[in-house]
């Protein structure tokens, strides 16, 4: 007989995948979509601070890329603290990813230099990290404490991230997706 549990557990993962694999897609798909016809024309629709256009790209931000390598480093924190943010709910996965989009990119878009745009899923990447490291102290059930220790064990150092440290580098960014993330925890942790 099948367990109804375990039938449960695997959809619930394929659903994940799906998710993730989707926006994964998206990234790429873009990026090449940039890189091969508009010779990274698309870039131009992330967050520019201070400015009309740069409003509409904190939507766009997230899902534009410098170049491959900017993709590539992307890509894996994105999987892995994307997965961990949907474990216990999918749906977190989703307001994480709408308040680190609009927190992040409103920050950006205030704070940011002038004269810059800033693009990719960073943002995302440290909303998750800034939601999975708090989200035991908000949450204060075991899995959710168990998850930050081991979230901070792993990607803990990616905190530095939120610092200047250089050029070319969106720590704006980054400093905002996480507090992006704290928030989305602190909201998250009420509901429960």
């Amino acid at each position: 007989m099948n367990d109804p549990n375990q039938k449960g557990i695997t959809q619930e993962l394929k659903t994940q995948s799906i998710i993730l694999g989707s926006f994964v897609v998206l990234f790429w798909v873009l990026e090449i979509i940039d890189q091969v016809i508009f010779r990274q024309g698309l870039d131009r629709f992330g967050v520019t601070p201070r400015t009309f256009q740069g409003l509409i790209g904190i939507i766009f931000a997230p899902f534009l890329h410098g170049g491959w390598q900017h993709l590539i480093a992307n890509t894996i924190p994105f999987i892995i603290l994307g997965w961990l943010t949907m474990i216990q709910e999918t749906s977190d996965f989703f307001l994480v990813t709408i308040m680190t989009t609009l927190v992040g990119g409103l920050g950006i878009w205030l704070f940011g230099a002038s004269n810059t745009t800033h693009i990719g899923a960073s943002i995302l990447i440290f909303g998750y990290l800034g939601f999975m490291l708090l989200r035991g102290y908000f949450q204060r059930n075991f899995t959710s404490i168990f998850l930050s220790v081991v979230v901070a064990l792993l990607y803990g150092n990616l905190i530095f991230g939120v610092l200047p440290s250089q050029a070319g580098i969106s720590w704006e960014g980054h400093l905002f997706g996480f507090l992006g993330g704290i928030l989305s925890a602190r909201m998250i942790g009420k509901n429960d």
